[in-house]
């Protein structure tokens, strides 16, 4: 048996990815006839900076991950398909590009937004793109894929404040399917409260490459994926993480929870992308706020009303 070295695992990666290049090309500005589309997974949604890149949509192998198709170039194929490690299964199609080196930078997000410029933190939630931006005084510092509110529980749009954090929230509704679990949604940053109750937080949760909570905004945790189902073996990707502790600060020794925050103010624009959709325009700036009707992350349907959404810190 011989064992392989650091050449070995590149000859592999560099076969695996010639036969993952065997898919369909998606040529810069093309769009897929929707009869074409597949139905599972990241190739079904389309994104307005998927025309920036050449790309290959294709079916997961049995017995293939991203590590094996894509080696060291793995983080970056995995933002660019707004998906996790845990989701990668057979059968599910993703895409992947022939042009590796350009995907590590890659980030839909403007590196410079005009409207956060007078803020030292702003964070830009772009639903179009299914992508965040955390901004110091107009500055990108931080972008990050998310998996945001289903069609049927789109996430609220407009301007809002980070008003509460909590590093180990659960759902008050929502449990890990099969069990009596409520869904940890750890890294928590609220930042719209109704009158009624319900709340939309930012936080860690799975990504499987398409809008998929019940209103909130997701990150990558796999550290919580790793200890609630079993995979990835090696938790690396942390986003809600990292924006948490940037927003937030550190915490104190035994806090969790800080309430009547005057945090980071939160844009959201855009509308989320629906399957076999050509990609819209995304959005940097609303058109004015324009709420819509939502349910947050842990209630069942609840139409906000216009003056619901709002710039200011949200609570009561």
């Amino acid at each position: 048996m011989v064992r392989g070295g650091p050449l070995t695992s590149t000859l592999v990666a560099v076969a695996a990815l010639a036969l993952y290049l065997a898919g369909p090309r998606v040529a810069p500005g093309a769009v897929a006839e929707k009869a074409s589309i597949p139905s599972k997974g990241p190739c079904a949604y389309l994104h307005p900076s998927d025309q920036r890149i050449s790309w290959t949509c294709r079916s997961i192998a049995r017995g293939e991950t991203h590590e094996t198709l894509f080696g060291d170039s793995w983080r970056a194929v995995a933002r660019f398909n707004r998906i996790d490690r845990r989701h990668v299964r057979p059968g599910t199609w993703i895409k992947g590009s022939d042009r590796l080196a350009e995907l590590p930078d890659f980030t839909p997000i403007p590196q410079h937004y005009a409207p956060a410029d007078s803020e030292a933190r702003f964070i830009l939630i772009d639903l179009t793109e299914q992508f965040l931006g955390a901004y110091e005084y107009g500055t990108l510092v931080l972008s990050a894929p998310l998996a945001t509110g289903r069609p049927d529980n789109p996430t609220p749009t407009g301007d809002f404040r980070i008003d509460a954090a909590d590093l180990k929230h659960r759902s008050s509704r929502y449990t890990i399917a099969k069990t009596g679990v409520r869904y940890p949604m750890h890294y928590g940053l609220r930042f719209l409260r109704t009158p009624r109750g319900v709340s939309y937080w930012i936080h860690g949760r799975y990504l499987p490459g398409y809008p998929a909570s019940h209103g909130c905004v997701g990150l990558y945790d796999e550290a919580m994926q790793a200890r609630y189902y079993g995979e990835p073996k090696r938790a690396e990707l942390d986003d809600a993480r990292r924006l948490f502790e940037w927003a937030v600060g550190p915490l104190l020794e035994g806090q969790s929870v800080r309430e009547n925050l005057d945090g980071p103010r939160v844009r959201v624009v855009g509308r989320a992308p629906r399957r076999g959709e050509a990609p819209a325009t995304s959005q940097s700036l609303p058109n004015g706020i324009r709420p819509n009707g939502s349910s947050s992350c842990g209630s069942s349907k609840t139409r906000l009303a216009s003056r619901w959404s709002y710039l200011g810190s949200v609570g009561g």
